[in-house]
C-alpha cells in the first residue's frame, strides 16, 4: 500500500542471540521496543519445554537488558492471558517474561520505561480459531473442537494493536496493561454459528467433532491474578 514511502527496514535476527540484538541496538538505538517474538503453540511447548524456556524467557531478558543498556524510552512487552495462573509451559514462560519486565522496572537504571501488555485470542492472527474453521468447512469438515464447554476472550487485531499503542503511550514503568474484552466466547457456539452464516446445518450438513482438550490446555482463561486484582 505505501511502498517505498515508509522508513521501514526490515532485519532477521534470533532474540536468543544477544551478540546479533545487539548489533542491531547498536546501529538503530531505537527509542521504542515492541517485544513480540515468542513461541506461543501451547502443545508444542508442552513437549519441547526448554525451547520456550530458551526463546521466550532467555529472549526478552536479552532484548529487556539491551533496551535498558541503549537507553530505549520505552520497553513494551506483549504477553498474554495465558500466564495469569499458568497451567501450561508457554503461559509459565511469559509468566517468567512479564517478571523479568517488572523487575528491572524496579531497578530504575536509566530512563527506559517497562510495561506489559496482556491480552487474549486475536481474531485473524496466525492460529486463529476462525480461520481454521473456515477452512473446515469449505472441505465439507468435520469442524473439530477440543471441547464442548471450553470458553475464549477474543479481540481483533485493530483492538490488540490500539491497546499496544495506548500501552506505551501513557506507561510510566512497571505496569501491566489488560484489555476489557467483554464476555468470554464458547468456541463449540462459534463453531455453530460459523457453519449456520456459511448456510449450512450443523450437525447435518457439517459435524462438529470433539477431539478432547490438548496437552497444557484449559477450559478457561483468566486476565488477571488475584493479587493484581487485590491492589487496584
Amino acid at each position: 500500500k505505501y511502498r517505498n514511502k515508509l522508513n521501514l527496514i526490515t532485519l532477521i535476527a534470533s532474540v536468543r542471540d544477544y551478540d546479533r540484538m545487539e548489533q542491531i541496538f547498536k546501529k538503530f538505538n531505537p527509542e521504542i521496543v515492541f517485544h513480540a517474538a515468542a513461541h506461543k503453540h501451547v502443545p508444542l511447548m508442552e513437549v519441547s519445554p526448554a525451547e520456550a524456556i530458551k526463546n521466550n524467557v532467555v529472549g526478552t531478558l536479552n532484548v529487556a537488558t539491551l533496551s535498558q543498556k541503549y537507553n530505549v524510552e520505552k520497553f513494551v512487552m506483549i504477553s498474554t492471558d495465558k500466564a495469569v495462573n499458568p497451567t501450561n509451559v508457554m503461559g509459565a514462560s511469559k509468566r517468567c517474561c512479564e517478571m523479568i519486565v517488572q523487575y528491572l522496572a524496579q531497578q530504575k537504571d536509566g530512563p527506559t520505561e517497562f510495561v506489559t501488555t496482556r491480552f487474549g485470542n486475536v481474531l485473524g492472527s496466525n492460529g486463529s480459531v476462525i480461520p481454521l474453521f473456515k477452512k473446515q468447512i469449505e472441505k465439507g469438515g468435520p469442524v473439530t473442537v477440543t471441547h464442548k464447554d471450553i470458553i475464549r476472550y477474543f479481540m481483533t487485531i485493530p483492538e490488540a494493536v490500539s491497546l499496544v499503542m495506548e500501552a506505551a503511550a501513557i506507561a510510566k514503568g512497571s505496569e501491566i496493561f489488560v484489555l476489557d474484552m467483554g464476555e468470554p466466547v464458547k468456541i463449540y457456539d462459534l463453531a455453530v454459528s460459523l457453519i449456520k452464516l456459511s448456510g449450512l446445518e450443523p450437525d447435518v450438513d457439517i459435524p462438529i467433532m470433539f477431539t478432547g482438550l490438548r496437552p497444557g490446555e484449559k477450559l478457561y482463561e483468566e486476565l488477571s491474578m488475584e493479587e493484581e486484582l487485590d491492589e487496584r
